[in-house]
């Protein structure tokens, strides 16, 4: 199974997911400037798409859009599964909370934005986090242990970090307790993360 990613992107919920399930995959960085890989091939003939994750399985399935492959993730890992009747739903639509709000709330932050529009993203950002920060169910988003939602989330937080957005407590504590993990410790390391 290989991994491609590029550090910093969402595609590091899904290296954390891994690592995290204890599977076996190798992990290929790619740059999302000339498409190129580290081992030199055109990402775009992997992917036509041309952005991370993708996520390809040893029969060469190819699983892309960082939704579907956390889903594809915890549906392999007991594990990382939420209990319960709703449990998988729960999950899926936080993730869907976070890909389609607060991922895309961003978007002004990383481009070429004006400072107003980044002011407004960063705002925006902030008021999207707040249901998550006060819906938290303990530790993480679902209780003590985490989810693949929380590792997505987490990646939302270093963004937040990095573009000095203000968190609330409860958040900056799960961006901490994320940090202390082992798995995300590795992930962020083999992607050069400090």
């Amino acid at each position: 199974m290989k991994l491609y990613y590029s550090p910093l992107a969402c595609s590091l919920a899904d290296h954390i997911a891994l690592r995290e399930a204890g599977m076996a995959f190798e992990a290929e960085r790619v740059d999302l400037r000339t498409f190129r890989t580290a081992g030199g091939e055109d990402f775009a003939r992997i992917n036509p798409k041309k952005y991370v994750p993708a996520l390809i399985l040893d029969d060469g399935t190819m699983i892309t859009e960082n939704l579907a492959v956390l889903d594809w993730i915890a549906g392999e890992t007991p594990a990382l599964q939420i209990g319960g009747a709703m449990g998988r739903t729960r999950v899926i639509e936080a993730l869907t909370y976070i890909t389609t709000e607060i991922h895309r709330a961003y978007k002004p932050m990383w481009h070429a934005g004006s400072a107003a529009d980044k002011a407004r993203a960063g705002n925006t950002v902030l008021r999207l986090m707040q249901p998550l920060s006060d819906g938290s169910q303990g530790d993480y988003l679902f209780g003590a242990t985490p989810s693949v939602a929380d590792f997505y989330l987490f990646v939302m937080l270093l963004w937040a970090d990095r573009f000095a957005l203000d968190l609330p407590l409860p958040l900056l504590g799960l961006r901490e307790r994320m940090k202390a993990r082992p798995a995300v410790q590795a992930a962020m390391a083999a992607e050069g993360i400090g």
